[in-house]
């Protein structure tokens, strides 16, 4: 973590201190973070009340292309692939 602390975990920190959810995937596409687990974890260990579930995967796709173009496989079942969301809970 360490040596995300002004880079990449940064970004992810700040998306998650906004109150906006985020799985993997966007993490690694938005911001080139490819340990969203690591970041929440520290986050966690600072005191912050990270919450997370489950999604498909087709949920992170649709907020991906809020801001860049992704595109799966056209045989990828998108709704059956499921990935953990993470938010902050105040």
């Amino acid at each position: 973590m360490k040596s995300n602390k002004f880079g990449l975990g940064l970004a992810a920190r700040e998306h998650l201190a906004s109150g906006q959810p985020i799985t993997r995937l966007e993490a690694i596409v938005l911001y080139g973070l490819s340990n969203l687990p690591d970041v929440v974890k520290e986050m966690r260990r600072q005191g912050w009340i990270i919450q997370s579930r489950k999604v498909p995967f087709a949920a992170a796709v649709k907020r991906v292309n809020e801001h860049a173009v992704l595109k799966p496989p056209p045989n990828l079942p998108v709704r059956e692939i499921i990935l953990t969301e993470y938010w902050f809970s105040k």
